[in-house]
């Protein structure tokens, strides 16, 4: 019997009807509007995607074809977008795939994605954070400038120790950024989004007039699977409008304005980094195109070395705006699970003026200072992908069920194609889950089993629904739940 509880309480659902933004200490100020959270939507999707992974893909796993591996990975994270839209407009509250994955799926599912999210945002920071430090040690070896190489995390002296001090202040920076109150970063985060995509748009002007189309021959010098299992690298680049959602309980109008940034960010997006693309691969062969700062040492290849240093400037202010929006989003995760018991509700409270959790903001800050300075990129981006994609699996899954079990429920926007564009996302998503490394799958699984052993032993019984449940009668305890949403009328 108790069994039976248990598996019936891992299911419980929080009802949509009745997800509330909290008590007083433990709420959001709704101040973004949608260009601000359009901006945060761009500023977490364009950024290491062209300033750093399109040239390593380019180099060494899909030459020109890099283009083809943003087109398939703009696919899948479409498919998806679709469905967070769907969500962002039914579930206007912090959160995002856990919030909603909780309300549909229930409790256990919720928890993982939540889980899941708390360490690959975190290391999405950390990871971008030493992608900047390539080009920053490209600017000022052309300004003439030398700092210490264990600064920028290259490999020092002696027994070879690296520390990227560089990229261990710009996460503390961010995260002191969100500490001054939300509409003040996302001031500054939108102000740094328009500098970005100028400077992107001066790279695809200015670099078309350089193009050498024997450059795109041969197209496929790794084949058509290094498009393929390119696409399952530079995913990591299209999916910051995932992040951006999480900050809907501080949207003004979250339900109007949530779907169409989400869908807003990733169109213009994905126009920038396929004309970027086409530029890169086209003013350099993929053979001679540096992996780390790709598009300065191409401008400077064709003599053009005072545009190469403002990309580089481009890149570092550009690039801040991705660890901007995933600190955003790793935050807000934590905080909604903080304020409904899964975690300690210590992290859940809010600065008493500013209206955020400035608690799990300095944890988070720290956190990936001490993963982007001691961590060598290759292994820190080992800890990044996995958690995303099976996100959007439960979102896209989550949007199905709940279209046919609560078809009444008022949606702003609709998922296009149900059941088969959501469909795709889980196919897509699934699919390139199967190219990740094993060395992803291994620390994936140790981070799942600490979640599991978490959760049973905190969490499945200090969850607020199972303290609503409690006193439902003799004998009932936290595991008595029926499995559905509690609250009046069916579910």
């Amino acid at each position: 019997m108790a069994g039976l509880r248990m598996g019936q309480g891992v299911l419980r659902r929080k009802p949509i009807e009745l997800i509330e933004e909290g008590p007083p200490g433990e709420q959001l100020t709704r101040t973004l509007g949608l260009g601000q959270l359009t901006a945060i939507g761009i500023g977490g999707i364009i950024g290491a995607g062209i300033f750093a992974l399109a040239g390593a893909v380019a180099n060494g796993t899909a030459g020109p074809a890099v283009l083809i591996s943003f087109l398939i990975a703009g696919v899948a994270s479409a498919a998806a977008a679709f469905s967070y839209a769907e969500f962002a407009g039914m579930i206007p509250k912090a959160g995002s795939a856990y919030t909603y994955g909780y309300a549909v799926l229930g409790e256990l599912v919720g928890w993982f994605i939540g889980w899941d999210l708390l360490l690959e945002y975190t290391a999405i920071v950390a990871v971008v954070a030493i992608g900047i430090s390539g080009y920053f040690g490209f600017l000022l070896n052309a300004l003439g400038l030398e700092l210490p190489a264990w600064m920028l995390g290259a490999p020092g002296t002696g027994e070879g120790h690296q520390v990227d001090l560089f990229a261990s202040v710009l996460c503390l920076f961010i995260a002191y950024l969100l500490t001054l109150g939300i509409k003040s970063a996302a001031r500054f985060e939108t102000v740094v989004v328009v500098l970005k995509v100028l400077v992107v748009l001066v790279v695809i002007v200015v670099g078309f007039f350089y193009i050498d189309t024997s450059n795109y021959s041969p197209f496929f010098p790794f084949g058509i699977s290094g498009a393929f299992t390119g696409a399952a690298t530079v995913f990591f680049a299209v999916f910051g409008y995932d992040a951006m959602s999480t900050a809907a309980e501080e949207s003004k109008d979250a339900q109007r304005h949530m779907p169409k940034a989400i869908i807003y960010s990733l169109a213009i997006s994905m126009v920038l980094y396929v004309l970027a693309c086409l530029v890169l691969t086209g003013m350099q062969n993929y053979q001679d195109i540096d992996p780390e700062s790709g598009f300065s040492t191409a401008f400077e290849s064709v003599g053009l070395e005072g545009l190469a240093n403002v990309i580089a400037v481009g890149a570092i202010i550009g690039i801040l705006t991705v660890m901007f929006t995933f600190m955003l989003g790793v935050t807000r995760v934590w905080f909604a699970m903080s304020r409904d018991g899964l975690l300690p509700r210590w992290f859940a409270k809010t600065h008493p003026t500013k209206h955020v959790p400035v608690r799990v903001t300095w944890i988070v800050g720290v956190g990936s200072a001490i993963i982007a300075g001691f961590l060598p990129i290759g292994e820190a981006a080992e800890l990044t992908n996995i958690g995303i994609l099976l996100a959007f699996v439960v979102v896209c899954i989550a949007v199905i069920v709940l279209r046919y079990r609560r078809p009444e429920l008022p949606r702003s926007f609709r998922c296009p194609g149900m059941p088969f564009v959501p469909a795709i996302g889980v196919a897509f998503s699934i699919w390139l889950i199967t190219f990740l490394a094993w060395q992803t799958w291994a620390r994936f699984a140790v981070w799942f089993a600490l979640g599991l052993v978490i959760y049973f032993a905190y969490s499945y019984r200090h969850s607020a629904l199972a303290k609503a449940e409690a006193p439902a009668g003799p004998g009932a305890g936290p595991g008595s739940g029926s499995g559905t949403e509690a609250g009046p009328g069916p579910q």
